[in-house]
């Protein structure tokens, strides 16, 4: 069994050395902002930290953003994501309960062939200089 557990922003403290990791691995996979700008946010409170927890262990941790009817995915990351990928339907509702009319996820182009109810909206391109 596995839960989705949104942590409380005012405990957040306790529980960050625990899965900051995780954020950190899916923000250097993709290099799309700062590590010390994701944690900001989360110890703030301006961001949420989500993690999937299998009642042993944390198997996945994730964090989110809520802008102008948004809810972004700002970094997700985890083992056994066959495990816990379906809690990402968890995250969709909290969304919606906050009156968001889009989710919004950046990652890795290979969340494409995992999340086929998700469409490719906006491209992020670079050149080396």
């Amino acid at each position: 069994m596995m839960d989705l557990i949104c942590v409380d922003p005012t405990r957040v403290d306790e529980v960050w050395p625990y899965a900051k990791h995780l954020i950190k691995a899916a923000i250097e996979a993709t290099e799309l902002s700062d590590f010390r700008d994701i944690e900001r946010a989360v110890l703030d409170g301006d961001q949420l930290l989500w993690l999937a927890w299998d009642g042993q262990a944390i198997m996945a941790a994730a964090t989110t953003q809520l802008l102008k009817g948004v809810c972004v995915l700002t970094a997700c990351s985890g083992h056994h994501r066959e495990r816990w990928l379906p809690l990402l339907h968890g995250i969709e509702a909290y969304a919606a309960r906050e009156n968001c009319k889009t989710m919004r996820i950046y990652g890795r182009k290979g969340w494409q062939r995992v999340l086929d109810d998700y469409r490719v909206e906006w491209v992020v391109m670079e050149k080396q200089l």
